[in-house]
């Protein structure tokens, strides 16, 4: 801790430091339990996408076998040409939206193609969405924590540290300013009786 002048500037900026820390705390932890609402809901959110993706992993596990009946569904029948993301601000902190994906489907004969490669496509578009908006919510996670991580630890240095650095310097201050003026006036006593008796 820095050593303090024990005058009534210091006070009064002592004051002044307690009065706006007082102001700001709690904004702080407002802050604070926003961040941690909005993080218990991205985290339900990616948890929904994630069952989301299982389930329809299971339901492809049904009839992956077909896949490799033929040559004609390869990697390269669905690619993902871009990402739409937009962006947010939650509690202050900028995150990335997930506004959906762009795809190009590779050209097949329709007559030379089993019926179920359409719905292959269609189930393996599907997957792609789902990882690629949990992808988008994993990030949106990874700020909000980085964001709580920061005002948590801002929360904590007003309340454990700034607040009670400030009351006990006050304290101090105003201790040290009222030990001065009672020497003063015993001082100022002393004087008085001083000279009354030089004077007789």
């Amino acid at each position: 801790m820095a050593k303090i002048r024990l005058t009534k500037n210091e006070l009064k900026k002592q004051k002044d430091s307690l009065k706006m820390y007082k102001r700001y705390l709690p904004t702080l932890m407002l802050k604070k339990q926003q961040l941690q609402g909005e993080i218990r809901i991205t985290d339900t959110r990616l948890k929904e996408l994630l069952i989301e993706l299982k389930q329809l992993d299971e339901s492809f596990k049904e009839w992956i076998a077909v896949f490799g009946e033929t040559g004609v569904f390869t990697s390269d029948i669905l690619k993902v040409t871009g990402i739409r993301k937009g962006s947010g601000n939650i509690a202050g902190v900028a995150i990335p939206t997930f506004d959906g994906a762009d795809f190009v489907i590779a050209h097949y004969d329709l007559m030379s193609t089993p019926l179920w490669i359409d719905k292959a496509v269609e189930c393996m578009k599907k997957a792609l969405l789902l990882k690629l908006e949990a992808d988008v919510v994993q990030e949106q996670k990874r700020l909000l924590d980085l964001e709580l991580r920061t005002t948590t630890q801002r929360v904590n240095l007003f309340e454990k540290i700034k607040i009670p650095e400030a009351r006990d310097n006050i304290k101090k201050i105003q201790v040290y300013l009222g030990d001065q003026q009672t020497a003063a006036v015993v001082r100022g006593k002393i004087a008085k009786s001083a000279f009354e008796k030089a004077g007789k």
